[in-house]
C-alpha cells in the first residue's frame, strides 16, 4: 500500500509518512502463525551451500515473515481494518571481493539455491567496476540463537473488536470533552526473522512494535478558527500491555500536564486532548525573541533525531546518502580531530539497540552482529558515528556497531539509524525545579512541523503545546510557536538536563532511508532538558 492509497484509506493527512504495509491481506487469525524453525533452518542451508558453490566468499540468508495490522477509527465510525503478511527469502553475497543480492518468495529449497546462485552472479558482474574490495569487520557465529521482545500480550491476539472498542472509547471521551473531530488509529507490528550466514550463526528473532497515534481537532464555529492536539504516546517496542494504563508508566509533568513512559492511557490523553485544542483556540500569539526554552522528552526525541541520529549515520558522513537524504555537517575532519564540540560538557548523547522497549530493541542486528550500546557524543565532544560491517574499518574499530538493517526480505539491509538518546543528568532535578530557574522562557511539549537542511546543521522545529515561562511560573498558553538553531550550537546552550526519574522514549515508527526507500522504527530517549538563549519566531507572522 503507497501512502496516497493509506491517506484515501484513513481520511488522515499525515505528511510524507511512509508505511510498511505490503504483501497480501490476511484474515486476523493469520497473524499469529508462525514459519517452522527446521523449516528455515533448511532453507537457510540450502541458501548457504549454493552460495559456496557458486563461488561467493561470504553469504548471509534472511528469511522473514512481516506482518501489520492497522486499525483506523474517526468519531464513531471504523474506517479501516488491514492484516498483511509478506514472506520470502533474501540472500546477500560477497564475491570478487563486491556484493551481490537475490530473493525469492518461494519458499522451496530449489528455488532458494537458484536465488543465492544469482546473487553471486550479480556479484561477479559487479566486481568488473570495483575498485575497493568489500572489507567485512569479523564477526564470530554464534550457533543456534533466539530473541524475542520481552512482551506481556501478544497484540496480533487480542480480539479485533476489543481494538476497536477501545478506539471507539477514546473518540468517545475526546467528543464529550468538546472535540469537533478525532482520529484514533491502531499501528501493530510483528517482524519474524531468522538470520543465517557463512560465519557459523543460525539467529531466530521475534520483534513486536505497537503505536497508538490520535489527532484531536477543536473548531470555533463562530470564526471557522481550528486547533489540532496530536497524542502524546510514543511508538513502543512493546505488547499490548502498552495499553493497559498504570500507575507508574504515568508521570506528572509542570502546568497540570500528563507524560507516558511504559504505558500510555489512551482515554486520559484523549480527554486532556480536547480540552488543549479547545485552550488552544484562546491562547496567545507568542512575541518573537530569545527565551529560555524547556523541552518535554515528548518533544524533544524529534530534535534529537533529525540534528543528532540522522548526521552520525556514517554513510550520510560519507556522502553515500548525498541524492537522496542530503550529507551532514559532523564530517570525519571533526571526528579525527578529537576536539569538536558537539554541545555542552553536560551532553552525553548515545546509541543503544538494547535499550528495552525502544523500537530498535534487537538481540542481533541484519548482519547478525550483538547488539550493544556505545558513545556518539561524550561531554560535549564528538567520539563516534553509527557504523556496520563495511564502514567499521573507516573508523579504526574492530566491529561493527550493529546497527544493519533491512524492512524486508527482499530489501537489501544497510546502517540505519539505532537508538539515539540523550543521557539524564547527573543531579537530581525534577521538570517543576527546572522551570523555577527559568526567568523569561517557553515550555514545549510534543512533537509538531519542523524543517531541517541537507546537512543537518540549520533546523526549524514546532510543537503541540507551548506554555509561557515567567519568573520561575507558567503562566498561561503560547500559540504559533517554532524555534531556530544551529545544531552545535543549540546543543551547546543546553543548561540543564533532568534527571532518569523523568526519562521518557519518542521516537519514528516509519523512518525513510535509501534509494529504493526503506523504513525502519527508532526510539530516542530524553529526559526535560533546558536550553538557553533560543530564537523563537512567530509562524502566524511569518505566513504573513
Amino acid at each position: 500500500m503507497d501512502r496516497r492509497s493509506f491517506v484515501k484509506v484513513t481520511g488522515l493527512g499525515m505528511g510524507a509518512l511512509m508505511l510498511p504495509i505490503s504483501g497480501r491481506l490476511i484474515a486476523a487469525e493469520a497473524l499469529t502463525e508462525k514459519l517452522d524453525i527446521a523449516l528455515k533452518r533448511s532453507l537457510a542451508d540450502a541458501a548457504l551451500a549454493a552460495a559456496k558453490t557458486a563461488g561467493a566468499s561470504y553469504c548471509d540468508v534472511r528469511i522473514g515473515r512481516y506482518l501489520n495490522q492497522f486499525v483506523v477509527t474517526r468519531e464513531d465510525k471504523v474506517q479501516n481494518v488491514v492484516n498483511t503478511e509478506s514472506t520470502g527469502v533474501g540472500i546477500r553475497v560477497i564475491a570478487n571481493g563486491t556484493w551481490g543480492f537475490a530473493a525469492s518468495n518461494d519458499l522451496t529449497a530449489t528455488s532458494i539455491a537458484r536465488a543465492a546462485q544469482q546473487a553471486v552472479a550479480i556479484a561477479k558482474a559487479n566486481s568488473r567496476l570495483t575498485r575497493t574490495p568489500v572489507e567485512l569487520a569479523p564477526v564470530k557465529g554464534v550457533g543456534e540463537v533466539s530473541w524475542a521482545t520481552p512482551i506481556k500480550k501478544n497484540a496480533m491476539e487480542v480480539p479485533i473488536k476489543e481494538k476497536v472498542d477501545l478506539l471507539l472509547s477514546v473518540n468517545a471521551a475526546a467528543m464529550n470533552a468538546g472535540a469537533s473531530f478525532v482520529n484514533s488509529i491502531l499501528f501493530l507490528v510483528n517482524e519474524q526473522k531468522y538470520f543465517a550466514s557463512t560465519d557459523g550463526s543460525y539467529i531466530d528473532q521475534d520483534v513486536h512494535r505497537i503505536w497508538a497515534p490520535l489527532n484531536i481537532t477543536a473548531v470555533d464555529k463562530e470564526s471557522g478558527k481550528f486547533r489540532n492536539r496530536s497524542g502524546l504516546s510514543a511508538p513502543m517496542g512493546m505488547g499490548y500491555e502498552y495499553l493497559d494504563p498504570k500507575p507508574e508508566g504515568r508521570i506528572a509533568m509542570p502546568g497540570g500536564l500528563v507524560g507516558y513512559s511504559t504505558s500510555y492511557d489512551m482515554i486520559e490523553d484523549a480527554k486532556l486532548g480536547a480540552e488543549q485544542a479547545k485552550e488552544k483556540l484562546k491562547a496567545k500569539s507568542v512575541k518573537p525573541g530569545k527565551y529560555d526554552l524547556v523541552l518535554d522528552p515528548h518533544h524533544l526525541w524529534l530534535t534529537i533525531h533529525e540534528n543528532v541520529g540522522h548526521p552520525t549515520e556514517l554513510d550520510r558522513v560519507l556522502g553515500y546518502e548525498a541524492n537522496y537524504a542530503g550529507t551532514s555537517f559532523a564530517t570525519l575532519d571533526k571526528w579525527k580531530s578529537k576536539d569538536f564540540k558537539y554541545g555542552a560538557e553536560i551532553v552525553n548523547l548515545f546509541a543503544d539497540k538494547t535499550q528495552p522497549h525502544s523500537l530498535g530493541a534487537v538481540g542481533y542486528d541484519d548482519e547478525g552482529v550483538k547488539t550493544k550500546r556505545w558513545d556518539i557524543v561524550k561531554d560535549g565532544i564528538l567520539v563516534n558515528y553509527q557504523a556496520i560491517r563495511d564502514q567499521a574499518h573507516i573508523l579504526g574499530e574492530k566491529e561493527s556497531h550493529g546497527c544493519c538493517y533491512a524492512d524486508s526480505w527482499n530489501s537489501v539491509q544497510f546502517q540505519r539509524m539505532a537508538n539515539i538518546s540523550l543521557a539524564p543528568g547527573k543531579e537530581k532535578l525534577t521538570p517543576d525545579e527546572m522551570i523555577s530557574q527559568v526567568e523569561d522562557g517557553i515550555y514545549i511539549v510534543g512533537a509538531g512541523s519542523f524543517s531541517i537542511d541537507q546537512q543537518r546543521y540549520n533546523a526549524q522545529f514546532g510543537g503541540q503545546l507551548f506554555y509561557e515561562i515567567k519568573n520561575g511560573k507558567i503562566t498561561e498558553m503560547l500559540e504559533d510557536v517554532a524555534y531556530q538553531i544551529r545544531t552545535p550550537e543549540f546543543w551547546a546552550s543546553c543548561a540543564a538536563i533532568c534527571d532518569e526519574r523523568d526519562y521518557r522514549l519518542g521516537g519514528s515508527f516509519f523512518d525513510g532511508k535509501g534509494q529504493p526507500s526503506q523504513i525502519s522504527a527508532v526510539s530516542h530517549g530524553s529526559s526535560t532538558a533546558r536550553f538557553n538563549g533560543i530564537n523563537v519566531i512567530n509562524t502566524a507572522r511569518n505566513l504573513g
